[in-house]
């Protein structure tokens, strides 16, 4: 059995390429979620500022279908920010 580069290559990009569309989806999902006051309360951009950001991230990704690409993974960030600085802000003053 011979194992082609090329095909582990697409192997992994395509499982990297998924899990970056399940958090960027997640991320899109939760920040529709909160109200546009918690934003504004939690002084975080506004909730039509993130919910944006996320959207456009979520389509660059599933159109561009590259993670390498510079402008996904700009966007990459900006979803990994909001799951690790801006949800949890907007959890714990919501909980209140």
């Amino acid at each position: 059995m011979r194992v082609d580069v090329f095909e582990v290559e697409y192997l992994i990009t395509m499982a990297i390429l998924a899990v970056l569309v399940v958090v960027k989806a997640f991320a899109f999902v939760s920040s529709l979620g909160f109200a546009g006051e918690a934003y504004s309360a939690g002084d975080k951009l506004s909730k039509t500022a993130w919910v944006a950001i996320l959207g456009l991230g979520l389509v660059a990704e599933v159109l561009l279908q590259n993670p390498l690409n510079l402008i996904p993974l700009a966007f990459t960030i900006a979803a990994l920010v909001y799951l690790a600085d801006v949800r949890p802000a907007l959890a714990e003053l919501t909980r209140r």
